[in-house]
């Protein structure tokens, strides 16, 4: 389940402050930073169009990257932050993280749901509230899983889904130490309605 790991291209940016990051905006490039891992942060400038393609298919921030810089040696590296022109809502700058293979990081993973219509609370008209599309779990940088996976066969009205009735990767572990909601099957509204008892004419 764990992801294949994408390459980012990069080179070194030269000179540092907000005048070399004008400059590699006009010339089509996204300035970022590298740090981490004991080592000296690295300025670096990415292709925007390619940058930009790759944030639109989503999920940026919980994919592990194979950074490629020219003269280096590649680095794993985890996006910690893309900042966004406020009216424009398009990159400015980017800051990554080194890893390694034995770093445990958090990360938000997507949770999938599954056997909807082994569910007999769907078929009876209930609805599948989803309280979190995603849960932040702590995994191994080298095993980062692509998502986590709720089974809903057997699923009833009213039923509660609780992160201890998940199947966790090896070596994940949820941030918050309590058993929180991720969903739950709801009734639907006219069948609340219509469980209420109904008034009789017998005493009249």
């Amino acid at each position: 389940m764990a992801k294949e790991i994408e390459t980012l291209e990069a080179v070194v940016r030269t000179g540092t402050g907000k005048g070399a990051a004008r400059a590699a905006r006009r010339q089509g490039l996204v300035p970022g930073i590298v740090y981490g891992d004991g080592k000296e942060p690295v300025a670096l400038n990415l292709d925007y169009n390619k940058l930009l393609t790759r944030l639109r298919k989503g999920r940026f921030l919980s994919t592990l990257f194979n950074l490629k810089v020219e003269g280096q040696e590649d680095v794993r590296v985890i996006c910690r932050g893309v900042q966004k022109d406020v009216v424009k809502d398009l990159p400015t700058h980017v800051d990554f993280m080194r890893t390694h293979r034995g770093s445990r990081i958090n990360l938000f993973i997507h949770v999938n749901f599954e056997n909807h219509e082994a569910a007999p609370g769907l078929k009876k008209g209930g609805t599948l509230t989803v309280v979190r599309p995603e849960v932040e779990l702590e995994v191994l940088a080298a095993d980062i899983p692509d998502h986590i996976t709720v089974d809903l066969t057997g699923k009833q009205i009213g039923d509660v889904i609780h992160i201890g009735d998940v199947v966790l990767p090896a070596g994940a572990k949820p941030t918050i130490d309590r058993n929180f909601v991720i969903a739950n099957v709801a009734a639907p509204s006219g069948l609340v309605a219509g469980d209420e008892p109904e008034e009789t004419t017998e005493e009249a």
